[in-house]
């Protein structure tokens, strides 16, 4: 199987649950976000977790072709990145995690833009292909 759509096939329905459980649970998500949003245990561990599954994504999806697939490629740095200044730099994640999530219009704004790219990515990686 193509790589791109075996990245599309996991990425795409972890996003839409994600983004569904978001919609759904909004104020137990804010509560969720806000707790994580202070230095400790969980908030380094999510910057590990962050730069181990964007590490395998750019090792294994590297392609900077101009179709859909780029979308995989930089959501694999993104996640990199993110992991990076979480590990190195946890004041400036911080104070960028609260800037967007500042209250529940931007948590549901972020679990719709969430839930457009896991529908767009399982629907890439799961159509049937002539």
């Amino acid at each position: 199987m193509d790589r791109s759509l075996l990245v599309a096939r996991l990425l795409g329905p972890t996003f839409a649950a994600v983004s569904l459980g978001m919609l759904i649970n909004v104020g137990m998500y804010e509560t969720m976000i806000a707790e994580a949003l202070h230095f400790g245990i969980p908030f380094y561990l999510s910057g590990v977790l962050s730069l181990l599954a964007g590490l395998t994504i750019v090792n294994l999806h590297n392609r900077w072709q101009m179709d859909w697939r780029v979308i995989i490629t930089v959501l694999g740095w993104l996640m990199t990145m993110g992991g990076v200044v979480r590990i190195v730099l946890p004041q400036i994640a911080i104070a960028a995690g609260s800037t967007i999530y500042s209250g529940r219009a931007a948590v549901i704004g972020v679990a719709l833009v969430i839930g457009a790219l896991g529908a767009f990515l399982s629907l890439k990686g799961y159509a049937r292909r002539a």
